[in-house]
């Protein structure tokens, strides 16, 4: 019985020691980039994530795509450019210092998304990530407007003017 209790002490003690030495390891500012493990583990949770949340609770989308594109136009000079920049693609100082950075809404990671899993991501932000959620603060209808306008610039198009 003694030496049962003597293991358990001794990996008990070992379990703090590692644990201890694996915190201090870990870098906890924002200027440091993490390595690719760990930067591949958060992807993968955030996308895992995403895609579950976003299979339900997710509204039709607007009915009039052209209108929705052009009030998205707007609302995202408004609520979006600050960060990822007028074209989406080319972030603002704002945007570049944040850790990460603030996506490229051109690139093929964000344009890989459904829209359900877009308009997730608009609605509730993205936690750790400088990316706020705007569903407390905008329609349903206005967050479609954004996802559409966003698709918009997938195409190298920033306005509703020409299709």
């Amino acid at each position: 019985m003694k030496r049962r209790l003597l293991w358990v002490l001794a990996v008990l003690a070992l379990f703090i020691v590692a644990a201890t030495l694996a915190l201090t390891q870990v870098q906890m500012g924002a200027l440091p980039r993490p390595g690719r493990a760990e930067q591949f583990v958060a992807t993968q949770i955030k996308r895992f994530v995403i895609h579950r949340e976003s299979r339900s609770g997710v509204p039709p989308p607007p009915q009039d795509l052209q209108a929705s594109i052009a009030q998205g136009e707007t609302s995202y000079g408004t609520d979006c450019s600050m960060c990822h920049g007028m074209d989406g693609h080319t972030p603002t100082d704002t945007g570049r210092w944040m850790y990460p950075r603030a996506a490229d809404l051109t690139s093929s990671s964000v344009q890989a998304y459904s829209d359900p899993e877009l308009f997730w991501i608009i609605k509730n932000g993205i936690r750790f990530s400088g990316m706020p959620g705007f569903g407390k603060v905008e329609s349903d209808e206005h967050i479609w407007d954004l996802v559409n306008y966003i698709r918009r610039l997938k195409k190298g198009k920033s306005g509703s003017g020409s299709d």
